[in-house]
């Protein structure tokens, strides 16, 4: 892979995938200009012709470090981080087609906040958890990017605020796991945008408490590795099986290895 054309090093970007192109936009390097130690470029690679191509910076949002981003299937959508000491509660819509940046509404949308997560249903980007200068955050929205409008998630029977959480969506639900809010955690949570409505997950057989861990959804399974907890950094592996959305699934180990 050759790094001609590509963008300046950087790390906590935003990063989609499109289907034919990687897109990253933001981040951070306090070396670089392009406004300052946040960055507010990006540029799209494409691994078949091992190019890369800078996105217009014409109408981009603001530089900001953590930008949370999904793809739509046309354009990706980024909302929140953090940049030049402020919390941020913006949300941008990237179209590759075009090369250009439309502005989402603020109407409605969440606090301000980085380290949050962020999920695509197939028409709405969840955002929840994440931090902000009054703490740890347990609430949210969803976006729907047809009708530029937000709704609010419900915080009752939501976990507790967190951040560096891991979230996946199942195809009817979002789950949370895992994260940090004045020590690791070792809970999580389901909701569903349907219902508006969070159910708690089995912390039986559950991993150790962490953050900073992976996760993905295999189409039945959210499979966890990794992270780390006050100085430990874990390379064990499970498996949450939500069962028929009656929350009687479980968290089984996959495969448990020895601490190095």
């Amino acid at each position: 892979m050759t790094a001609n054309g590509a963008p300046s090093g950087r790390d906590v970007p935003a990063a989609v995938w499109t289907g034919t192109e990687m897109i990253i936009w933001g981040g951070y390097n306090s070396g670089v200009n392009g406004g300052g130690a946040y960055l507010f470029d990006g540029a799209r690679y494409n691994p078949s012709s091992n190019v890369w191509r800078t996105m217009n910076p014409s109408g981009a949002p603001p530089a900001r470090q953590f930008p949370a981003a999904v793809w739509d299937g046309t354009e990706m959508i980024m909302w929140g981080g953090y940049g030049d000491q402020n919390y941020m509660n913006d949300g941008w819509r990237y179209n590759p087609a075009t090369d250009t940046w439309t502005a989402i509404s603020t109407n409605g949308a969440p606090r301000a906040r980085f380290l949050h997560s962020v999920v695509w249903t197939g028409s709405q980007m969840i955002v929840w958890g994440g931090i902000n200068a009054s703490g740890c955050l347990n609430d949210g929205g969803c976006y729907s990017p047809a009708s530029d409008t937000w709704t609010p998630i419900t915080i009752s029977s939501a976990p507790i605020g967190r951040k560096f959480h891991s979230a996946v969506w199942t195809g009817s639900a979002m789950i949370v796991w895992g994260g940090y809010n004045n020590g690791n955690l070792q809970d999580g949570g389901r909701y569903n945008p349907a219902a508006n409505a969070w159910q708690s997950i089995t912390t039986s057989g559950a991993p150790a408490a962490r953050e900073d861990h992976s996760a993905i959804w295999t189409g039945s399974q959210m499979i966890v590795w990794g992270g780390d907890a006050n100085g430990t950094f874990f390379n064990d592996l499970f498996d949450y099986a939500p069962g028929g959305g009656g929350g009687s699934g479980g968290t089984q180990p996959l495969y448990l290895y020895l601490k190095q």
